[in-house]
């Protein structure tokens, strides 16, 4: 059966969409059939397996999610394949900016991602769909949530990486009133830097909460991953014995095998 995660934190800078890029990729390394959707205007998830140029005329066209959710587009309609095995792909448009006044005008607006969804799901062509949502917490947000099976919330390992986390577990409590199906799949610490001692305090905090059920393989500060993203590749692709790219896949099958 196909599995739909969405990774979200209403705190920026949590490495959101770098954690969705690149468990994605060491999933279709794995051989699993993968389907990435960004849903964040701010297009990093898009950037992380396309050049710019490209980009941008994606985030214009008519094969993008805003376009499908404005126009009432099953998404298998926009999908566009990437350079991967295993790997596609539905990027996102700048105009998402304006998602919530598209949704105020729809019927029934929190289930509208998941019906454009529905027929690719039931198709089981994709082992997993991942939603990368953007930094807020809305009606979109609510939209990618009920669309989703499980969450992941990615927290950087900073004094400042818990600030939001309460906030986002009682906004998933608000959006399971709606779809009561949706589970916190766990908290993936990323950033780290295990010479600081506001790391040793985040594993404390969170394990100190077992309703967060932080996965064990935490994602250290890695330059491989800059220059990953700056080449727009996941880093298993840029760097394939890359630390972080190592790391990715070990949680990437802790990530699976909650799945199971």
């Amino acid at each position: 059966m196909t599995k739909v995660l969405c990774f979200a934190n209403n705190k920026g800078g949590s490495g959101k969409s770098t954690t969705a890029a690149n468990v994605g990729y060491s999933m279709a390394e794995a051989g699993k059939k993968v389907l990435l959707i960004d849903c964040d205007m701010q297009l990093n998830l898009t950037l992380a397996y396309f050049p710019e140029e490209q980009v941008i005329e994606m985030a214009k066209g008519d094969k993008n999610l805003f376009y499908a959710v404005k126009n009432g587009v099953e998404l298998s309609k926009v999908i566009t394949p990437t350079p991967y095995k295993n790997i596609d792909f539905i990027p996102a448009s700048t105009l998402l900016s304006g998602i919530e006044f598209e949704l105020f005008t729809k019927w029934q607006r929190e289930f509208i991602l998941q019906n454009l969804l529905a027929s690719t799901v039931a198709s089981g062509k994709y082992d997993y769909i991942l939603l990368d949502a953007p930094p807020t917490l809305g009606g979109w947000t609510m939209n990618i949530l009920v669309a989703s099976d499980a969450l992941i919330v990615p927290v950087e390992a900073s004094p400042w990486g818990l600030f939001g986390l309460a906030n986002m577990l009682e906004f998933v409590g608000q959006v399971k009133t709606v779809s009561p199906g949706l589970t916190l799949l766990g908290v993936a610490v990323t950033k780290v830097d295990t010479r600081k001692n506001y790391f040793k305090q985040t594993l404390e905090a969170l394990n100190a909460q077992p309703e967060c059920k932080a996965f064990t393989t935490y994602i250290r500060l890695d330059a491989n991953v800059e220059w990953s993203e700056d080449a727009s590749k996941p880093v298993g692709a840029y760097k394939k014995n890359a630390r972080s790219a190592e790391e990715y896949r070990n949680l990437t099958k802790e990530i699976m095998k909650r799945c199971r």
